[in-house]
């Protein structure tokens, strides 16, 4: 839950809208409104081909503005396509959730690189939080907690074995 607030809330920065890195495809996809609709409907179908996103009627661009538009998502390395028939069958190559992780760690990223000290930045983060949901506070506090014992955890098994005899 946390994780969908900081997608909206990253999702509609400056920062977000720029560019945003997505497990190592294009340097800086950007996705505009309609680019983001034909992804959503990819994932909520599996996979399709044009013809199928525009059979339902929900689309009403034309077919050559569709097949552009995915194409253009392809070529970002956000959809997958195979031959079928005279047509290509997309499938997307990150799930939403996969998509929306990567997005907001990479506006996390560029959040704490954009002061001089982390810690301002940091102070936005928790205000954003705070005025969305109190809940959500609890939940961060537990997440911070939870990566402590886990770098502690690796920190101490990476000691043990520098320390073992050769």
């Amino acid at each position: 839950m946390a994780l969908l607030f900081l997608w909206g809330v990253f999702n509609r920065s400056k920062s977000m809208k720029k560019a945003f890195s997505i497990l190592g495809f294009s340097p800086s996809p950007r996705l505009g409104p309609f680019e983001q609709k034909l992804l959503e409907e990819i994932w909520a179908r599996g996979n399709a081909t044009v013809r199928e996103l525009l059979a339902e009627g929900t689309l009403r661009q034309a077919y050559t503005t569709v097949m552009t538009t995915v194409d253009r998502l392809y070529k970002k390395g956000l959809l997958d396509r195979k031959v079928e028939g005279r047509a290509f069958r997309y499938k997307a190559r990150v799930s939403q959730a996969e998509l929306q992780r990567n997005a907001a760690l990479e506006g996390i990223r560029r959040l704490l690189q954009s002061g001089e000290t982390s810690s301002l930045p940091l102070s936005y983060l928790v205000e954003a939080v705070s005025a969305h949901d109190a809940e959500l506070l609890d939940e961060l506090q537990d997440l911070i907690e939870r990566k402590r014992r886990e770098l502690k955890s690796k920190s101490e098994s990476r000691q043990g074995k520098s320390e073992e005899p050769r």
